[in-house]
């Protein structure tokens, strides 16, 4: 991942949910060209965020062992698509269901209180068989960008314990 959509975890539960914030700012690169003078946060970045979240949330559940990538968007709905410099999103990831072969994670954007986003992802876990040679992540990547966000601060592992790093 080269790009970070999410600046930090406020809420991280293994296994369950986990709730990130991202300030929306004109100093990023992606304001100037959208628009150049109505700057809005794309709703394909919001989506990016929010998938960022999920795959994060998923990650972890997995122990870091599968190659998540989002493999589908069944559902997705925007009530309202502009966001501004200054405004900051809360997105938040709640795992529906986890399988050997991927997961379901339904998944929210929020303006303050305003619903922005809501949607369902699919995540899949690619096969070790038949993608070993495929990397998606260096090994430590994952659980740098855990700590860099904060997940590991706020996290709680699945028996109710503080979330420790692998």
């Amino acid at each position: 991942m080269h790009w970070y959509w999410i600046d930090r975890f406020t809420v991280f539960e293994s296994h369950k949910r986990a709730e990130a914030v991202k300030a929306i700012s004109l100093a990023e690169d992606h304001m100037h060209d959208h628009f150049k003078h109505h700057p809005v946060m794309p709703g394909s970045l919001i989506i990016e965020g929010l998938a960022q979240t999920g795959g994060l949330l998923v990650c972890e559940a997995t122990g870091y062992q599968a190659k998540v990538v989002l493999a589908k968007i069944p559902k997705i709905l925007f009530h309202e698509t502009e966001t501004v410099p200054g405004d900051l999103l809360v997105y938040r990831a709640t795992i529906e269901s986890l399988r050997d072969g991927g997961a379901v994670v339904s998944v929210t954007a929020h303006r303050r209180d305003e619903l922005l986003v809501e949607g369902e992802f699919v995540f899949a876990h690619l096969s070790t068989e038949n993608f070993k040679e495929t990397t998606l992540f260096h090994d430590g990547d994952l659980i740098d960008m855990m700590r860099v966000f904060g997940a590991y601060d706020v996290g709680i592992a699945e028996d109710g314990s503080k979330l420790r790093e692998p």
